[in-house]
Formats: structure tokens, sequence, C-alpha cells
């Protein structure tokens, strides 16, 4: 291990020491934290996190090492990660290597001595920032520099870098014990898939509710995929700010008025609020977490999701044909929303979790019953 210094562009730093990814030297990126307990795996190979370090609150991470089947994409995608305490030894009946070897394996920089209380605080107090990671002797005046010279997210595309550049069918179920992995038998309806950085639990519990799933990649054009003739529309979760996405914006406006039930995650719920005419704005310093309360407005019942977006919809800016169906407790952001004139909706949290608790499921067999009620009309 290697000394390493964290610096943001405000020009707080801090020193530790760099556990992987030691021939990459350096990285930045925009520093956000997540306060989840478990699931650190899942978070490193989201791909809605391309483009950021990120920051762990717990204390200790990497006790039960890593393994080939609870990833969420083919790789790690965050830009660097940052931790607390690194855990000597891992511990799991299906762990295959540990936390240090799979970061090694995919080229990114974790750093660990790192006090991530401070840190925390700091982004909570100041909002989300860029930041750097450098290994070696590096003065903090120009580990600053170089946060401050690092491009703001708002200004990539980050979604071509983590959708992929062709059309795939997928065709896994969700794990069970002890086979894994099951392949669904049952195939009741054609769902296309808008895949914006498309984490594999969303499309394992879209098959398991009996959905054929063609995935099509971030620039495909809304006549190709209405060609397909599917009987629903699912716009995944990905990276970046939606605001910039004017294409993707289109052709969503496109499905839309298709009148084929079209139902959005994350990103996809903020490219939905932006088709519909309405707005997204930046949190001060996002939601990242497995423990955000969410009212489902419809119900009056309060459910704990898992959440990992930086931007929120705007309610003022939403058109009258749009309810807005779940908020966040915390700060009463809009966490859901569906149009009262076609059958459009969508959820800005992750109801599939992974990781976090499992509340929102029921949000799935909602799309697979809209579905059923629209198809064949």
């Amino acid at each position: 291990m290697e000394r390493a210094i964290l610096a943001l562009e405000d020009g707080h730093f801090f020193y530790g020491y760099a556990f992987s990814g030691l021939d990459q030297k350096e990285t930045g990126g925009e520093v956000i934290f997540n306060t989840s307990m478990t699931g650190y795996q899942e978070i490193l190979t989201d791909p809605s996190y391309k483009g950021q370090i990120v920051v762990m609150t717990p204390s200790e991470v990497g006790n039960y090492g890593v393994n080939h089947e609870d990833i969420e994409s083919e790789k790690v995608h965050v830009n660097g990660f940052v931790i607390k305490d690194l855990s000597s030894v891992y511990s799991n009946w299906r762990a295959e290597k540990s936390l240090q070897e799979y970061l090694d394996e995919n080229g990114v920089i974790g750093i660990h001595g790192i006090d991530t209380r401070a840190l925390v605080r700091i982004i909570r107090r100041y909002g989300v920032m860029k930041g750097y990671i450098g290994i070696g002797d590096i003065h903090p005046a120009e580990a600053v520099r170089k946060a401050r010279s690092i491009p703001d997210i708002s200004e990539l595309d980050l979604v071509s870098k983590v959708s992929k550049g062709k059309v795939y069918k997928w065709e896994e179920g969700s794990w069970v014990w002890p086979d894994g992995y099951r392949k669904p038998t049952e195939k009741k309806f054609k769902v296309a898939v808008l895949d914006l950085g498309v984490k594999r639990t969303i499309l394992r519990l879209l098959a398991d509710r009996g959905m054929e799933l063609t995935c099509f990649p971030h620039n495909t054009k809304a006549e190709d995929i209405l060609q397909f003739k599917p009987d629903g529309i699912f716009i995944s979760n990905g990276p970046g700010d939606p605001a910039i996405l004017h294409f993707q914006i289109k052709q969503i406006q496109k499905l839309i008025n298709s009148d084929i039930p079209v139902f959005g995650i994350c990103l996809g719920h903020q490219l939905i609020s932006w088709a519909v005419g309405g707005k997204t704005y930046k949190l001060e310093f996002g939601h990242h977490g497995g423990n955000h309360p969410v009212k489902n407005l419809e119900t009056g019942k309060v459910e704990i999701t898992a959440q990992n977006h930086n931007y929120a919809t705007d309610p003022d800016s939403l058109p009258q044909n749009v309810e807005i169906t779940h908020i966040n407790l915390n700060d009463n952001t809009v966490e859901g929303i569906r149009l009262t004139d076609r059958p459009v909706f969508s959820i800005q949290h992750h109801p599939e979790a992974s990781p976090g608790p499992h509340d929102a499921l029921y949000i799935f067999d909602r799309f697979a019953q809209l579905i059923e009620e629209y198809k064949g009309r």
C-alpha cells in the first residue's frame, strides 16, 4: 500500500493509503457518499456511479469479500472508492476473492485510512463537489488544483459510456437457493428496455414477471423501438445529468405518445419528467443509500427504499396531467409520478434495491398489471 491524498475542489484534503489500482496513479470525479451498511459490490458495479468517487460511511468495508453472482454489470464503474478501514480478512460462503483483488482487476483506485465521518460532514455542509485522488508524494495545493480542473459531471455524456452498443436479449431471472439464477419459462409480454446503464437486478425482476426483454442502446430511435411492437417499454437507470440528454428526451416523448405502457426508474424517471414538460434540478449532496423513507401517496404507507441519484424532479414544473405518487420524507423531493391520461409512470428510487430493502418490489407487479390491462387494445 502506498500513501495517497484525496483533495476536494474547495481546498479540503485528506491523507490515506491506496490499497488498489496503484498503477493508475490518479483519478478524479464527483465525490458522493453512500450510507448503505452492506452491498459495496453492487454499488461498485452500478453503472449509475460512472464519473463519481464513492465514499462509504460504514467504518469497515470488505469483510465479506466479492463473488461473481452479485455484480450489477460486467465491470466496476466508479472512478474511485474511499473507505475508513479495509478488512484484512474476508469471510463468506459465497466469497471468491477480496475487495482489494477485485478493484485491482478492474483498475480502480481504492483508498483507506480516510476520516470518512469528517469527509461526509464536509459534503453535507458544502454540497457535492469534484475531487481528486493521487498516489504518492503529492502536495495538497497541487491535488486541489487538479480537483478543480476536473470537468463538471453535468458536462459529461456518461450514458454513452455505460450503455451497450448493440441490441441484446436478457433471459435470466432472480437468484434462488440452491440453484442460483433461474431462467424464467413463462414469457407473457414483449418488453423493450432502453438501456441507459441498466442494473442486472432490474432486468431479473422484470423477467420474473413473464417479460421477454429486448434491450436497446441509449441512442436508439423511438421508431425502431416501436417497430419491435412491444407490449411495454422500460426506461432504465443511468449516470449523469438528465438535462443534457436531449436526444433521449425527444425519443421518450414519442414513446409516451404511443399509448404503450411506459415505466422508468431513476434516470428513466428524470427523463420522463423532462419528456412530459417538467424539469430537474441538482440536489445539494444527493440521495445514496439503502435507508431512505418514501411515502406512497396512493396508499399512505411509508416504504424504506434504496436510492442513488443527484438530481430530482421539480414538482412546480410538472404539467396538470402529471400526478405525484411518492415523496421522500427526508426532504419532500419527488419520488414517483404517473400520467393521468396515459399508461406512464416512473419511480426515482430503486425498487430493486441491491443493496437495500424490498419494500417497493410491488412496483414491478404494477408494471406487469398495466401491460396486461393495455395488451391487445
